[in-house]
């Protein structure tokens, strides 16, 4: 019976101190790790929305080219290669010299605007 005793004080094993202070090191990581990683995803949604907002914009170039006169909707711009992202966008202006688009992704509340001379703002 004491040889019994004896075998189990020679195992080896983690404490259970040691395995607190992993669990309180993960926690402290994961406590910087999550505001980066949302504030990282908020920038990723602003440059999709400027990005979705270039494209719309040269679209419409192309559109104005082939229709002097009009008001390019979304479905105008997907016609002449728009791709629409996850972005909501409102275009404004009867001419290319007028012309003036608004993005803002849905997921973020930054809107940007590019004017007729492409400048995004």
């Amino acid at each position: 019976m004491l040889s019994k005793l004896n075998a189990k004080k020679d195992q080896k094993g983690f404490t259970l101190i040691e395995l607190m202070i992993v669990i309180a090191i993960i926690g402290i990581l994961a406590a910087i790790a999550i505001p980066q990683f949302s504030a990282y995803r908020q920038r990723a949604y602003n440059t999709s929305a400027k990005a979705d907002a270039k494209n719309a914009y040269t679209a419409a170039q192309v559109y104005y080219t082939d229709t002097p006169d009009g008001n390019p909707g979304v479905t105008d711009l997907v016609a002449y290669g728009y791709v629409q992202g996850g972005e909501i966008f409102t275009t404004s202006g009867g001419t290319i010299s007028n012309l003036s688009i608004t993005t803002s992704h849905t997921a973020s509340d930054v809107t940007y605007t590019v004017d007729a001379n492409g400048l995004i703002q």
